[in-house]
C-alpha cells in the first residue's frame, strides 16, 4: 500500500496528505483518520482538506518523528466511512451576467452553453471539506467533461453567489473579492450566516444538487 506523506507545518502542526486518486474513497478514509484523531488528548484541532488532515497539537512535541509515526499507521487502518449528510438544493442562474467564464469554459471544451449548463446541473456532488472562506464546500463529481483549470489571472470582483467550476470542483462563493474560478451562473442561497448556530450552510458528506431555475443563453 503506497503510504500518506506526512509533512510538518510549523511547530506543532502535521498536514498528511493521502496517496492515490483524488477521489471519495480517499476522502472516505480522511474522514475516518479524523474522527480517529481528534480523540487523541494531545490534539487541538483538527482541520480535515481535500484528501488530507491538517492535525494541529496542544503543544510542540519533544519527538515530532513519533507523532509522524503515529499519523501514519492510524492511515494505515482507517477504513472509509460515509458521512451521513443531508441533501441541499441549490437553484441557480445559469448564464445571464455572472456567467462571465461561460464563453471560455465552452471554448475550452468544446461544448455548447447549452450542453455545460445541463452536464452541470445534471450532477450530483459530495461536499469533501469546507475551507478557503467561511463557508466554501468543496464539491466533487464534476463530470470531467466541464473540467476547467483556474484563471491564471483571478477575477478582481467576483460576486458573492457565483457558480464556479475550478479544475475538477465545483462550487459557490461565498464572498465577492478576487477568485480564480470560472463562474457560469449565480445562486441567490447565502452559503455561511455568522448569526446561525450552524452558521454553513454545508457540511463535509453532504450531497449538493443545483437546480436551474434560470437559463439565460
Amino acid at each position: 500500500m503506497e503510504r500518506a506523506q506526512i509533512s510538518v507545518i510549523g511547530g506543532r502542526a502535521f498536514l498528511l496528505e493521502a496517496p492515490g486518486e483524488f477521489d471519495l474513497a480517499a476522502q472516505r478514509r480522511i474522514w475516518a483518520l479524523t474522527h480517529e484523531v481528534r480523540t487523541w488528548d494531545d490534539v487541538v484541532e483538527t482541520v480535515p482538506g481535500m484528501t488530507n488532515l491538517l492535525a494541529i497539537l496542544k503543544s510542540v512535541p519533544e519527538n515530532p518523528d513519533l507523532v509522524i509515526k503515529r499519523l501514519a499507521e492510524a492511515w494505515a487502518r482507517a477504513e472509509s466511512i460515509d458521512i451521513d449528510g443531508k441533501t441541499i438544493e441549490i437553484a441557480v442562474t445559469y448564464g445571464g451576467e455572472h456567467a462571465t467564464d461561460l464563453a471560455a469554459l465552452c471554448d475550452h471544451s468544446g461544448l455548447s452553453d447549452s450542453e455545460v449548463v445541463r452536464i452541470h446541473h445534471e450532477g450530483t456532488y459530495t461536499v469533501f471539506a469546507l475551507g478557503s472562506a467561511p463557508g466554501f464546500g468543496y464539491l466533487h463529481g464534476l463530470d470531467p467533461r466541464i473540467h476547467m483549470p483556474r484563471k491564471t489571472v483571478p477575477s478582481l470582483k467576483m460576486a458573492k453567489g457565483c457558480v464556479t467550476i475550478g479544475g475538477m470542483q465545483t462550487g459557490v462563493a461565498v464572498l465577492t473579492g478576487p477568485n480564480g474560478w470560472n463562474s457560469i451562473g449565480f445562486a441567490d442561497l447565502p452559503m455561511f450566516d455568522p448569526s446561525a448556530a450552524a452558521p454553513a450552510i454545508m457540511a463535509p458528506g453532504d450531497i449538493v444538487r443545483f437546480i436551474p431555475e434560470r437559463i439565460e443563453l
